[in-house]
């Protein structure tokens, strides 16, 4: 039907037909797939959830004289300094080792030990100043041993979001069957069943309507953080061979995807620090892809309903990798806010904001129609034959 280049066309000159997926579900129930499929030209997606593998990288720039950072802490969270001299990569989910009073982190949850480096990203993206204490290798050409200052957003060189696995297609929803509470990455889970929560914002998540990935590969331009953003790469733990509904939908966790872009861009609204109760840091992050309706195809992939999306009910009081489960649930009944497990009404939260995964989508479509956003041709696919390799115990 179309062409990714006539669509940009159309986004020059401000003609593109947008619509959020959500409003593109609604149309399809008024007029079909057909008819909504002539008149759309992108749909746009979106989700605000925790990434933990996410991550920043920075360049100081030098120092005089010079110093080859091997140990560095940026308000009391380490950052990884095994590359470049003055190269870091700071984690989202690296815990803080010291306050920048200069307590030291002893396990307890105060204010200055819940932190971690998905907050000093937040706090660099807003533009705040914060601590760094470096210790340097010393060599003939680094002859510096230590370093500290204040560094801010302005004052260094690059400063980018370079995330391993954002974007999971689907995910678990998690319960505890045991008799205590459990602290976990879905946040505490209380026992006999006493929640469930789940991460995965449903059928306005941006992998669940391209299944497939026909749409989205290496060199997507995507929303990433409140500024432009790409694919790179499949993420981490990327497994597509998960088993799938008729409708091309996986029944659990299944494709992740790398992401890379400008954090000076970005804006501290859609990328935020979090820490969860006995657990620990990660990064609240919204993510946007723009789905170029080239084809009928496309449109019948978005018009999925939470009814038709399902995920595992995963028993984390077993501490175990593979987790027994209590069946497939709809993201219907995830978003009624209640699950019967076992003949018991349980409370039901998502982790993912709701509310700021369609403010996504409705930006990016705000975007598009200004004509600051083009669509982008990939370079190459995301791999779909990926298979999970577990470490297991292993004989010698």
């Amino acid at each position: 039907m179309r062409t990714i280049a006539e669509i940009n066309d159309k986004i020059t000159r401000r003609q593109a037909i947008v619509q959020t997926v959500e409003e593109l579900k609604a149309r399809v129930v008024e007029v079909g797939v057909t008819q909504a499929a002539k008149e759309v030209d992108v749909i746009t997606t979106g989700t605000f959830e925790p990434m933990e593998s996410s991550g920043a990288i920075l360049n100081l720039g030098q120092t005089d004289p010079p110093i080859k950072i091997r140990q560095c802490w940026i308000d009391g969270v380490s950052a990884y300094a095994g590359f470049g001299a003055v190269d870091l990569y700071i984690g989202a989910s690296q815990m803080v080792e010291y306050s920048s009073m200069g307590e030291a982190a002893d396990g307890d949850e105060s204010r200055s030990t819940i932190r971690g480096g998905g907050h000093v990203i937040e706090d660099l993206i807003a533009g705040k100043s914060v601590h760094l204490r470096a210790i340097g290798q010393v060599t003939d050409c680094y002859p510096r041993a230590s370093f500290e200052t204040t560094i801010s957003r302005d004052r260094i060189n690059q400063f980018y979001l370079f995330n391993p696995r954002n974007l999971y297609q689907n995910f678990i929803v998690g319960v505890n069957g045991g008799d205590r509470p459990l602290f976990t990455y879905l946040g505490p889970l209380q026992p006999q069943l006493g929640n469930a929560v789940y991460s995965n914002p449903g059928a306005i998540s941006p992998l669940l309507n391209d299944p497939d990935l026909q749409l989205i590969g290496i060199g997507t331009r995507v929303f990433l953080g409140g500024a432009i953003g790409y694919v790179t790469w499949e993420g981490t733990q990327h497994f597509p061979l998960q088993k799938r509904l008729p409708n091309r939908t996986p029944i659990g966790p299944a494709a992740t995807l790398a992401l890379i872009g400008d954090a000076k861009q970005m804006d501290a609204r859609w990328v935020r620090g979090c820490y969860f109760k006995g657990y620990g840091a990660s990064l609240m992050l919204g993510v946007g892809i723009p789905l170029p309706v080239l084809t009928e195809e496309v449109v019948a992939h978005c018009a999925v309903q939470d009814k038709d999306l399902v995920a595992p009910v995963v028993d984390f009081s077993i501490p175990r990798r593979v987790r027994p489960t209590f069946g497939l649930v709809s993201y219907a009944q995830l978003k009624s806010g209640r699950l019967a497990i076992d003949g018991k009404s349980v409370r039901v939260a998502p982790l993912a904001s709701l509310y700021l995964s369609r403010q996504v989508a409705l930006e990016l479509k705000q975007w598009i129609e200004a004509g600051t956003f083009m669509l982008s041709e990939a370079v190459a696919p995301i791999p779909n034959d990926r298979v999970f390799i577990p470490q297991d115990l292993r004989g010698s």
